[in-house]
C-alpha cells in the first residue's frame, strides 16, 4: 500500500507521537518543549495562512521567512526550524511518509553575538542583592553562588535534587547535563555554606519532603520561569541591565580563566565537549585577559 505524503497526512495529530517518542528517548523536558513550540508554530503558520501543512522546503522556507520577517532572533528561527525538520524525520523513520523532503535543508544564518559576562563589582553587587534570612532569599543566594562559580546551566540548576549535593565533600551532581550527561562539580566552602543555608531553611516548606532541591515561596514549585524572574528582580536590585540568567554560565567560564584555571578544567566542570565553546563563551573577556597576560610576561624588558 503506497505511504501517504505530507500534504495529505494529519500532522497535528501525530505531533503528541512525536513527543511521546522523545520522551522515549529521553530528551529534556526543554528539549521537548523547545520542538513542540517549533512544530506547533509551524502548524499555526500555515494555519493562519490559508497553507496546507506540508513538510516541504518552499512551505518550511516561507515559514521561516516569515519568522525572521517578525524580528525574530536568527538563532530563534534556527530552533523552530530544526524542531520541522526532526519532525519531518520521525515522520519518514516511523513510515508515515515516503521520504524525508527536509533532509540537508540548510539552517538559517547566525550571527555570532557576543554575550557579556558580568563584572566583579556586577557579580558581587547580585549576591548582595539575594541577602536576607527568608527562604527565598537564601535559595536565590545559593542559586547564584552555584551559577557564578561553577557555571551550570540554569535547566541544569532547577533540575538538582537534595541529594545531588553532597556538603560534607562539598560536591555537587548535575545528573543530566546537555546530552545527556551526567558530572560532579565542586563547590566553595562559601557557596556550600549557602546551599546549607538554604537547606535549613527548605525544612519548613510544604514540599519538604519531595525531593526537588529548590523549592518556590508560598509552598510552591520552583522551576526555569520562576528562576529566570526571581534572578531578574534581584539583578535589576542589583542594577545590572538587561539580565539573563545565562550570564552567569558566562560569567563562570571568564573569571574560571581569569583566576589562572586551566581550559580543560573549565570544560570538565562546564560540562563541554569540545575546545570552542570555550572561545565561544569567553569572547567578550579576551582582550582583558591578553592584556593581562602580557603584562605579567614583561616582554618589553630587554
Amino acid at each position: 500500500m503506497a505511504r501517504r505524503d505530507s500534504e495529505t497526512l494529519p500532522l497535528p495529530e501525530l505531533v503528541d507521537s512525536w513527543l511521546l517518542s522523545l520522551r522515549a528517548e529521553r530528551k529534556s523536558p526543554n528539549t521537548i518543549d523547545t520542538y513542540r513550540a517549533g512544530v506547533e508554530q509551524f502548524l499555526d503558520h500555515c494555519s493562519d495562512n490559508g497553507l496546507p501543512a506540508v513538510l516541504d522546503r518552499p512551505t518550511v522556507n516561507a515559514f521561516i521567512a516569515a519568522l525572521l520577517d517578525r524580528g525574530a532572533e536568527a538563532s530563534t528561527a534556527a530552533a523552530r526550524q530544526r524542531a520541522v525538520r526532526r519532525f519531518s524525520s520521525w515522520l519518514a523513520d516511523e513510515g508515515e511518509i515516503d521520504r524525508d523532503d527536509l533532509l540537508g535543508l540548510k539552517p538559517p544564518k547566525i550571527d555570532s553575538k557576543v554575550i557579556p559576562s558580568l563584572s566583579e563589582e556586577q557579580a558581587r553587587a547580585l549576591v548582595k542583592a539575594c541577602k536576607g534570612k527568608d527562604l527565598r532569599d537564601r535559595r536565590d543566594e545559593a542559586i547564584v553562588r552555584l551559577m557564578l562559580e561553577t557555571g551550570t546551566r540554569a535547566g541544569e540548576a532547577v533540575a538538582m535534587t537534595t541529594a545531588d549535593v553532597d556538603l560534607a565533600s562539598l560536591t555537587v551532581i548535575i545528573r543530566r547535563g546537555k546530552g545527556g550527561k551526567a558530572r560532579s562539580v565542586p563547590v566553595s566552602a562559601t557557596t556550600g555554606q549557602a546551599i546549607d543555608r538554604y537547606l535549613r531553611a527548605r525544612r519548613t516548606h510544604r514540599l519538604a519532603n519531595t525531593p526537588t532541591l529548590w523549592l518556590g515561596e508560598g509552598g510552591k514549585t520552583f522551576g526555569y520561569n520562576a528562576l529566570y524572574k526571581t534572578l531578574g528582580w534581584r539583578a535589576n536590585v542589583a542594577g545590572i541591565p538587561e539580565f539573563h540568567p545565562h550570564m552567569l554560565r558566562h560569567t563562570a567560564a571568564s573569571r574560571w580563566l581569569a583566576a589562572g584555571g586551566s581550559e580543560g578544567g573549565l570544560m570538565a566542570v562546564a560540562g563541554w565537549s569540545t575546545r570552542a565553546m570555550v572561545d565561544r563563551y569567553v569572547a567578550d573577556t579576551a582582550a582583558a585577559r591578553a592584556a593581562d597576560e602580557a603584562r605579567s610576561l614583561g616582554l618589553g624588558d630587554l
